[in-house]
């Protein structure tokens, strides 16, 4: 079988994005630490990366009508709840144990392009994939030491999983800057009324950290609309996992946290399976 050919500058953009996802996460982490609430993040996430990309996503008269198609409204609906369960997660979990949890995300995302897009699985990435859930769950410890925490983390990867789909289903039929500021006006609007309330006193170090929140997660989905257009999503699912590997580092170097065994065992396990799929997807196996 011939091998599986897509450009290696989509695996950089791909990892790029993952990293500044987990960017935009980590402030959101720094915030909720500072006692802002996590519909108050994801909504300033939403607002500003709307406000900042918006005269440059070449938004017109006759896209506003798409903004009402309920394959669009449902894509930026999924992001939305999925940041805001990672961002409710992060308020007492560590954050290479709350990616470790979300990478339930790759697990759905590889069997709904099957379902929905009827692209190609193998019983290799198959296996790969279940080996990987293994490494999920010691993360996760579901029975043994799960906490709410954790239950938001593998929520959140389950909404991101179906986002992924979704993207690869849309991202023939509009621009990359339509779905990406689709997503910022329409998560902006119904996250609004769960953001008002009371806020703690905002500093400069809180406006600083709201900008890298918007900016990392405005960038790295860009990124990742920009990887759909032509990689497929059982070969991006793969991709997925170096958002693992950075989580790990930004945790330890910023907040100073480190898995206990179990959960680190468990990390290692996805990371391994997760490259591992990765080579078979260049293979086209």
């Amino acid at each position: 079988m011939m091998p599986h050919t897509f450009p290696m500058k989509s695996v950089g953009m791909m990892v790029l994005a993952m990293t500044l996802i987990v960017m935009g996460d980590a402030a959101g982490k720094g915030l909720a630490g500072a006692g802002f609430n996590p519909f108050f993040i994801a909504w300033s996430r939403f607002a500003l990366g709307a406000v900042l990309l918006f005269p440059f996503c070449g938004l017109t008269r006759t896209d506003l009508p798409n903004l009402l198609d309920r394959h669009v409204f449902l894509r930026a609906c999924l992001i939305a709840a999925a940041i805001c369960s990672i961002l409710t997660a992060l308020k007492t979990e560590p954050i290479a144990n709350v990616f470790g949890g979300f990478f339930i995300g790759p697990v759905v995302a590889y069997f709904l392009s099957a379902m929905i897009l009827k692209e190609r699985i193998t019983w290799r990435r198959t296996v790969l994939l279940a080996i990987s859930f293994i490494g999920v769950l010691l993360v996760v410890k579901p029975g043994f030491g799960m906490t709410s925490g954790m239950g938001f983390a593998v929520l959140a990867g389950c909404l991101h999983g179906s986002y992924l789909i979704a993207t690869r289903n849309l991202a023939g039929h509009y621009r990359p800057r339509f779905l990406l500021i689709s997503q910022l006006l329409i998560g902006s609007v119904i996250l609004l009324p769960l953001s008002i309330g009371s806020l703690p006193a905002v500093s400069i170090s809180a406006v600083i950290l709201v900008v890298i929140s918007a900016l990392g997660s405005a960038l790295g989905n860009l990124l990742l609309v920009l990887v759909n257009r032509d990689t497929p999503a059982n070969v991006i699912a793969p991709l997925i996992y170096s958002q693992l590997l950075a989580a790990t580092l930004i945790g330890l170097l910023v907040f100073s946290d480190w898995p206990d065994a179990l959960s680190l065992a468990g990390l290692v396990i996805i990371m391994s399976a997760g490259f591992s799929s990765f080579l078979l997807a260049r293979r086209g196996r």
